[in-house]
């Protein structure tokens, strides 16, 4: 799948890469923060010793920075999607519309949806841009 990135975008990717020596897939330019998709195994780095490469991002964009690692399933990738929620379990329904049900704790259930419900909707925005998944529904 073929995502387009805004020039925007495209100037914290590279901005990123310089910093944490990281080069992200993704980036989401959100009114409050920044959403970077870090490729599978290379969050540790991204993050930084006591997360000072984030912090030092952070400072430079002057916004917060959240983080999403990559993942080669759909399920894995909409369960880092939404960490830190503890998420049990995701299926795919893969009818008229791909879906992705996630199970999650009761007590992590504000966490996964966020303020306002940015955190679903930001899972929701990289799904579609990364796998194709047309929505992100709690149960």
């Amino acid at each position: 799948m073929k995502v387009t990135l805004s020039d925007a975008a495209r100037r914290y990717i590279g901005l990123f890469d310089e910093i944490a020596a990281v080069s992200a897939k993704d980036c989401l330019v959100e009114e409050d923060r920044l959403v970077v998709l870090v490729p599978a195994g290379k969050m540790g780095r991204a993050i930084g010793p006591d997360g000072r490469t984030v912090r030092r991002f952070e400072e430079k964009v002057d916004r917060p920075v959240e983080l999403v690692e990559d993942a080669d399933t759909p399920e894995a990738f909409v369960a880092n999607a939404l960490a830190p929620a503890a998420v049990r379990h995701v299926t795919v329904s893969e009818q008229n519309d791909r879906v992705a049900y996630v199970e999650v704790a009761e007590a992590d259930r504000g966490v996964a949806i966020g303020k306002g419900g940015s955190n679903i909707e930001t899972a929701r925005a990289l799904a579609r841009r990364h796998h194709d998944i047309d929505d992100v529904q709690l149960t």
